[in-house]
């Protein structure tokens, strides 16, 4: 058991089996992480009660503790939420990182006013507004706000009215961007109902608005109220002029917000994309970091209790790429929309899409940061996915094995980069160590000596292993790897007859669907590599057949030999060789080459 610091040691028989949140404490009082847990006390006696923490960041956290803090709350779902807020206070530095909404703007609606007013703001208070938003695409922010200023005749000013009123109007007023409320030129419950749809429309329900302004307008015509029509007419055009562009793409009818998730290591990406009407209008991100050795299901609750429960504006339906433990804590802090995990069907493809565009932006931020050199396919993301990869899998190297009934066995490597073939850093093996057919023997010897000169040079190690065959050569591999301290790489293998994947640590094989892309990445490395070692197989036989023949020229040793594949390049280019070429060769004279040819003819097969 590892040493308690004395200020937990004290508090640790106190803490209650209930839910709560924990927060570790360094020397210097600073916040270390935030936790939350089930049953705090053993929660809090389990970072203690294990010498082999697995996880780095765990032990080196453990290191570094000095002091506790925890709070009671009356359930989990409580303790969810509380953690997001004091990660959000305090950034603790062991704790996943997510870019928060405090970075990014709202729209505010002052609803809780008599004459609100709606303007750009980056600070989410509980004033009983409404906030629209955050909005990670701040174009599409001040868009929105635009269409709101030339449709709807919202005041600017910052009376705090009916309080504050002036003896009148500003020049708003008079080129007709306000109607004047304050001097009660436009009265408070017209001025409301105006409001009413601006909320509308920023919910992105600008179909209902346009349904509004319309009845009212033919009110309007009907009360012979012209002046008023065509001014209702004139902002029907501006809204049906601006519904079209907001439209990205028509998809099932409902509302609901779609979460896709993109992993590469320590960083993560989640998009929404926001659809309402069947309409998709929107889609916003977040970046997480600081998420080395967390699972995924681990990751997407942050994400959930972090961000998207603090939003204002939400679907009644989320759907979520995959399943975590913490769910059911979740759905109790969103009482109001049911998460589903779709499967198949157009359900799933909205899915798809969300997920896309979280790999486009992981990506559009690796490049930024010039950690990668290119993009990395999607095959690569679904393969990482599917695998169950923290780190996404943008280099693999896939070995194979090639032998003619136990002669000429040959190894393989080709190396893919973000899900394509990099020939530059292709390599072959000749099998020196096993004799006979040992399929097993010979992929050990071939990964052993490729890693140790990949470590002896110092060149970058692949992000996945993959050999071909089943559990024999997984072994066999795994064993390789051990040698050079490297059993912890992601190692898989793939087996032909059933396309089965086997992971090593895993007992059962992973059958991938055979439309996945992930699925047909490893096909094409393992082919890639099963052609490099056929080819290499054939060299090594046509080489050994053509010595064999010139072994039975008289007078023709080693040099000799060397000399005349170097310059005809095979025993059939020797025979179709003239007496004066040969003759020509260092060694050689008329007389000798003369007698070569003879000697190959006797021998050419009829």
């Amino acid at each position: 058991m590892l040493r308690v610091p004395d200020a937990v040691a004290t508090k640790l028989p106190h803490l209650p089996e209930g839910p709560g949140v924990y927060l570790w404490k360094g020397r210097d009082g600073a916040t270390l992480y935030v936790g939350k847990a089930k049953r705090l006390r053993s929660r809090v006696r389990s970072y203690f009660a294990n010498d082999q923490l697995e996880n780095p960041k765990t032990r080196h956290l453990v290191g570094l503790i000095a002091d506790l803090e925890t709070i009671v709350v009356p359930t989990e779902a409580h303790a969810l939420i509380l953690e997001a807020n004091l990660i959000k206070e305090y950034r603790p530095r062991f704790n996943i990182a997510l870019r928060d909404d405090k970075s990014y703007p709202y729209i505010k609606v002052t609803v809780q006013e008599p004459f609100p007013r709606v303007f750009v703001t980056r600070r989410f208070e509980d004033d009983g507004a409404s906030y629209f938003g955050p909005y990670t695409d701040v174009g599409a922010m001040r868009r929105s706000l635009n269409v709101v200023k030339r449709i709807f005749t919202v005041r600017s000013c910052n009376y705090d009215m009916p309080a504050q009123m002036p003896e009148r109007p500003c020049l708003d007023y008079y080129i007709k961007r306000c109607k004047a409320p304050c001097i009660l030129a436009q009265s408070q419950e017209n001025y409301r109902t105006m409001i009413d749809e601006v909320v509308l429309f920023l919910s992105g329900r600008p179909e209902e608005v346009v349904r509004r302004v319309k009845e009212r307008m033919d009110l309007a015509s009907e009360q012979l109220d012209f002046e008023r029509a065509a001014e209702l007419r004139d902002a029907l055009h501006h809204l049906e002029q601006m519904e079209e562009p907001t439209v990205v793409l028509e998809v099932e009818g409902g509302d609901r917000d779609v979460i896709g998730y993109a992993r590469d290591g320590d960083d993560a990406c989640v998009t929404v994309l926001r659809i309402r009407g069947g309409k998709l209008l929107s889609r916003e991100q977040r970046f997480l970091t600081n998420i080395e050795g967390e699972d995924d299901a681990d990751v997407m609750p942050i994400f959930l209790a972090g961000s998207y429960v603090g939003m204002q504006e939400r679907a009644r339906q989320l759907l979520l790429p995959f399943d975590f433990p913490d769910r059911e804590l979740i759905e109790q802090a969103l009482p109001d929309s049911r998460i589903l995990i779709p499967q198949r069907g157009p359900r799933r493809d909205l899915i798809a899409l969300a997920e896309q565009n979280a790999r486009h932006l992981l990506e559009e931020l690796k490049l930024s940061s010039m950690e990668a050199d290119e993009r990395a396919g999607d095959p690569v993301y679904e393969l990482g996915r599917e695998l169950g990869l923290q780190r996404l899998p943008r280099s693999l190297v896939c070995f194979d094995i090639s032998t003619t009934q136990g002669t000429d066995t040959v190894g393989s490597c080709v190396w893919f980069e973000n899900g394509r073939a990099k020939r530059a850093e292709y390599r072959k093996f000749k099998v020196k160590t096993v004799e006979g057919a040992d399929d097993f023997a010979s992929i050990q010897e071939v990964v052993r000596r490729y890693f140790e000169r990949r470590l002896k040079d110092e060149k970058p190690l692949p992000d996945l292993i993959v050999v071909d065959g089943g559990k024999g050569q997984l072994s066999a591999a795994h064993a390789a790897l051990a040698e050079h301290g490297l059993a912890d790489r992601p190692l898989i293998s793939l087996a032909k007859r059933d396309e089965e994947v086997f992971i090593w640590g895993r007992e059962e094989p992973l059958r991938l669907s055979r439309r996945s892309p992930g699925l047909r990445l490893l096909q094409q490395a393992r082919d890639e590599a099963h052609r490099f070692a056929v080819t290499y197989n054939r060299k090594r036989r046509t080489m050994r057949t053509v010595t064999s023949e010139l072994l039975k020229v008289p007078g023709i040793g080693p040099v000799k030999r060397r000399q005349l594949l170097k310059e005809f390049g095979s025993v059939q280019g020797v025979r179709g060789a003239s007496e004066e070429a040969i003759a020509s060769l260092p060694g050689f004279n008329a007389e000798r080459a003369r007698k070569l040819l003879e000697s190959l003819a006797a021998t050419a097969p009829v």
